[in-house]
């Protein structure tokens, strides 16, 4: 095997990926498809540029180069605040390329939170976009740590222009510190998770090419962005691993948008959010966008309720498929199939990685229909949250992760959505889960999204609220909480009805369009 690649091995399992040794990723990423003949083709486009292959293969090259010559050695740590352009893929593999870690971070958040990531993972250099200047600068000033080399993105990049074009790949292996991601963090502080070289090829290979179908012909849009683990395998690894093109947009997320950037680009693949594909749902009852280009669609980070699923079939003709990731696994490890689709689920483990379901005393459950915590074992885990040897110890179990997601396994196999661990409730001593209600909250006409948490009665039991946001705001009231309250009641469980319903104009959600439950149980707590 040549250095720097990556074969299947049959022999021993029908998906077994073999790394050569030395293996750094940038090289099958990247250096990969001038020898394979792309280097014309287009690999990334914006509202306003336009990148070959070719030309992003110079620009890794140059980037990770110019980190050399200010003095990163490998092993460092690259702090990279960076809006979606082809510059932030660019830098990321630069310097993978050149053996310093990226790592990159949410571009949404407050000064305070940028302080405590720059003294957290003890960065080398800092690399921001000058548009969040505003939040960066007195973040560092505030730091207590202060990175020896820090710039913005736009002068990095002016700098770099007379770097060398030819660099070499740094030495590493598969299993070698390659990247960062940080997980969002609801209650506490985000933590990095470290991630090795083989990660982002296993989430590409398994997910991407074998399960979701993704070829070299696509061109693929993702509103999810560069910095999440969703955004990055949607918008960076899956197309460029397979040799597609990748459409990006720095845009605030929108239907809109969404509709522009699919008309503009021709997309054929699209990665959404549940709660995107309910709002652009309600936007298509009063415009008409042509999505004629996209033969297929993809959600995770919430449960995709099987109404959204047939009503945007029927509406675009193309299929929605639904399925469970995470940070610390990188992206989706349970899915539907295009050819095998099973509405209400997150469908079944890919291939490659093994899934099982525990009760609390983490003893593996067999039974069908019983809720348990979702562990999963795959070769694109995280190694380790910095930093947190608690946090590993208790989530990373040897080569199972436990995600913390309350799943139940059907007779047939199919993996159904019961919410994270904090947003079940016990309803009468019986285990309720958020998800089923807001499932059947959605089919009705009137409502656009909603979210259940637990609230405690007079009596201090807890019963299910329901926040609701409506199609038509003007029609929250007595007689429409009457009616929803008669629909849950006709398709649910007895004590599954919400006892409270609160007709908000919009749901407290993360940057990547996550609802944050916990922020509801706080306005519901006594």
């Amino acid at each position: 095997m040549n250095i720097n690649t990556v074969s299947v091995d049959r022999s021993v399992h029908p998906n077994r990926l073999v790394f050569s040794d030395p293996f750094n990723v940038a090289v099958p990423f990247i250096d990969r498809h001038l020898a394979e003949g792309r280097g014309d083709k287009a690999a990334i486009v914006t509202e306003s540029a336009s990148w070959t292959y070719r030309e992003l293969s110079i620009a890794v090259n140059k980037y990770g180069n110019h980190l050399l010559s200010l003095g990163l050695k490998p092993g460092d740590r690259l702090l990279m605040v960076v809006t979606d352009c082809p510059d932030f893929i660019a830098l990321f593999f630069g310097a993978i390329k050149a053996g310093i870690v990226p790592v990159a971070v949410n571009t949404m958040l407050r000064a305070t939170d940028y302080e405590f990531l720059i003294a957290d993972c003890g960065c080398a250099a800092m690399v921001w976009s000058e548009s969040l200047a505003e939040v960066i600068d007195p973040a560092r000033a505030a730091s207590s740590h202060n990175p020896a080399l820090a710039m913005t993105l736009e002068a990095f990049i002016d700098a770099a222009s007379a770097a060398d074009e030819a660099l070499d790949a740094a030495p590493a292996t598969a299993l070698s510190e390659c990247f960062w991601l940080y997980s969002s963090g609801s209650t506490d502080n985000p933590k990095g998770v470290v991630h090795p070289h083989r990660s982002m090829v296993c989430t590409s290979e398994r997910f991407a090419k074998n399960t979701a179908g993704l070829r070299e012909d696509d061109t693929v849009f993702s509103v999810s962005k560069l910095f999440h683990s969703y955004g990055f395998g949607n918008a960076m690894t899956f197309p460029l691993w397979v040799g597609a093109t990748i459409a990006l947009s720095d845009q605030r997320v929108s239907p809109a948008m969404s509709f522009e950037m699919i008309e503009k680009f021709r997309s054929t693949v699209f990665f959404g959010v549940p709660t995107l594909y309910a709002q652009q749902l309600h936007a298509m009852e009063s415009t008409d966008p042509d999505l004629s280009s996209l033969r297929i669609c993809i959600s995770a980070g919430e449960a995709l309720p099987g109404d959204v699923l047939r009503r945007w079939k029927e509406k675009t003709g193309t299929v929605i498929l639904d399925g469970l990731g995470s940070t610390e696994n990188l992206h989706i490890f349970i899915a539907n199939r295009p050819d095998d689709i099973q509405p209400g689920t997150s469908g079944t483990p890919v291939d490659g990685y093994e899934i099982k379901l525990v009760d609390d005393e983490d003893n593996e459950i067999a039974e069908p229909d019983t809720i348990g915590t979702v562990w999963v074992k795959g070769e694109s885990a995280a190694t380790l949250y910095w930093n947190n040897p608690e946090k590993t110890a208790t989530m990373m179990r040897g080569e199972w992760l436990n995600t913390g997601d309350m799943y139940y396994r059907d007779a047939d196999g199919y993996y159904h959505n019961a919410g994270r661990g904090d947003d079940m409730m016990k309803v009468g001593g019986l285990w309720c889960s958020p998800f089923e209600i807001e499932n059947r909250l959605i089919e009705h006409e009137k409502v656009l999204e909603s979210a259940v948490v637990a609230q405690q009665d007079e009596d201090g039991l807890v019963k299910p609220a329901a926040y609701v946001v409506l199609n038509e705001a003007s029609d929250a009231g007595a007689e429409t909480e009457q009616a929803l309250i008669s629909h849950c009641r006709d398709g649910l469980a007895h004590y599954k009805y919400p006892r409270w319903f609160y007709f908000v104009e919009d749901l407290p959600k993360t940057a990547t369009g996550k609802i944050q439950r916990f922020r509801l149980r706080e306005r519901a707590a006594p």
